[in-house]
């Protein structure tokens, strides 16, 4: 049997799948010149290969048969497709296997969006996996056809899984190169998954709706590294779980494996700065970790704790963050702007302890009640948005009690002209320390004031017309 899988570029701004948004991904159009150029940094750094084909991939394979990769060509000759689904562009997905089975081919779907709305994706195939694929995607190498909504069980013990074939899942990953002061190199990363789903119960994150949360042993997880340390030399390895410094202890252990087996690569992770602790960091540092990502979300405490989401102290936070700045260790922080608790003030309040938190990047989005997740059952009322692929992450779906469609837009423009316009950004994405650094910051006061002058001016604009 041919197997086609399918991961379809969209030429509409810039979308992310697989794990984004747990897999129902995310689209920037940009609305600004500055996530103009956020949205080409982007396009450069953050192109990984999907994960869960490069897995469907090694099962199919092992089981004996030939395995082709596109992101948009026809399936030609195959006798069936497999296409990752997404939230953002399920129309385009769907239209692809429409053509596809219109060619005579067997058509399926995977991934959370196929999962938690069936409806969208059924009519333009012949069947839709339920759940994380695997399970599923073993009967159909072994003979089964799938038809309709097809249960899939998850796999309790993760070590049973192949690793990921990605030499037939994606474009080259040899290749690549590094920009200085970045982590991520343009090209040549490859995703790895040390666990599955998430231990935290934060009300708007789609990260735990699919399956329980399971984790690799370090053991297993160094062995996948060195099987991607031999595709290619000195890979850069981005660990695609929402926590990953969960059990500090296993970190540990995967440290000293990847010490032991004298594997030679740079590595980013996403967790939460309560899992990290100075000495932690410097271990991780030493085997490699050249950047983290986490959540800080909102500055409010409370609003944190009433979407299920533990505040973390801020002098941890900024403890954390310096020690990375010190060790070399570039940061990037997650903020959402939205949440029903909010106003202009706190939103604004956000925005300044992100600058003055110092993180290397940061990325704002507008609270999205992703179906599935408590978030959507406690503001469906609320929500106004029936366009599916509309629910990217920053676009307003739901009537906010104190904001505006008009002024959400208007403050997530604000948070990312504030924090990437200024001198004292610039110093610290140039690591500079000392009077360098002092000197930049004493000139934010003038570009934040033409910035203050510049929103007044749009917003009163907004009000005339």
């Amino acid at each position: 049997m041919q197997v086609v899988l399918a991961d379809l570029a969209s030429a509409d701004g810039l979308v992310s799948k697989d794990t984004v948004a747990g897999g129902y991904g995310s689209r920037l159009r940009p609305f600004s010149r500055v996530t103009r150029v956020i949205s080409q940094v982007k396009r450069r750094l953050h192109a990984l290969p999907s994960v869960q084909l490069g897995y469907i991939a090694a099962l199919c394979a092992g089981a004996g048969h030939d395995v082709t990769y596109t992101e948009g060509d026809a399936a030609e000759g195959a006798d069936v497709a497999i296409v990752l689904s997404s939230l953002v562009d399920y129309r385009r997905e769907c239209a692809w296997a429409a053509a596809q089975r219109a060619r005579g081919l067997r058509v399926g779907f995977v991934g959370l969006a196929a999962s938690k709305l069936p409806e969208l994706f059924e009519s333009s195939g012949d069947f839709v996996i339920l759940g994380e694929p695997e399970d599923a995607v073993m009967r159909l190498a072994a003979g089964e056809v799938l038809t309709g909504r097809v249960q899939s069980t998850p796999i309790d013990d993760l070590t049973t899984l192949p690793f990921p074939r990605w030499d037939l899942v994606g474009r080259d990953r040899t290749r690549g190169w590094h920009l200085p002061f970045t982590g991520r190199p343009i090209g040549g990363s490859f995703p790895v998954l040390a666990s599955r789903s998430c231990p935290e119960f934060c009300t708007y994150c789609p990260h735990r709706i699919l399956s329980p949360y399971r984790a690799r042993s370090a053991q297993h997880i160094a062995d996948e590294l060195e099987y991607v340390c031999s595709l290619k030399h000195r890979p850069y390895v981005v660990f695609r779980d929402p926590l990953f410094s969960e059990d500090r202890d296993r970190c540990l252990e995967l440290c000293e494996e990847i010490h032991a087996r004298r594997l030679t690569l740079r590595f980013e992770c996403e967790t939460r700065l309560d899992r990290l602790d100075a000495e932690l960091l410097r271990t991780m540092r030493r085997a490699g970790l050249a950047a983290i990502s986490f959540g800080v979300e909102t500055r409010l405490d409370d609003t944190l704790k009433r979407s299920g989401r533990r505040p973390i102290p801020s002098s941890h936070q900024r403890r954390i963050i310096a020690e990375c700045r010190r060790l070399g260790i570039v940061t990037a922080a997650f903020y959402v702007l939205g949440f029903v608790q909010d106003d202009w003030a706190s939103v604004a309040a956000t925005i300044e302890y992100a600058i003055s938190l110092g993180s290397t990047a940061a990325q704002f989005k507008l609270l999205t009640p992703y179906p599935g997740t408590p978030m959507w059952r406690q503001l469906r009322e609320r929500i106004y948005e029936t366009d599916w692929q509309r629910f990217d992450g920053f676009t307003p779906t739901f009537t906010h009690p104190s904001l505006s469609a008009d002024e959400l837009r208007f403050l997530l423009g604000a948070a990312y002209t504030r924090f990437y316009v200024r001198p004292s950004y610039l110093a610290n994405f140039l690591r500079l320390r000392g009077r360098g650094l002092r000197a930049a910051e004493r000139f934010d006061s003038s570009v934040f004031a033409r910035h203050e002058r510049r929103e007044r001016a749009e917003t009163a604009k907004a009000v005339i017309s």
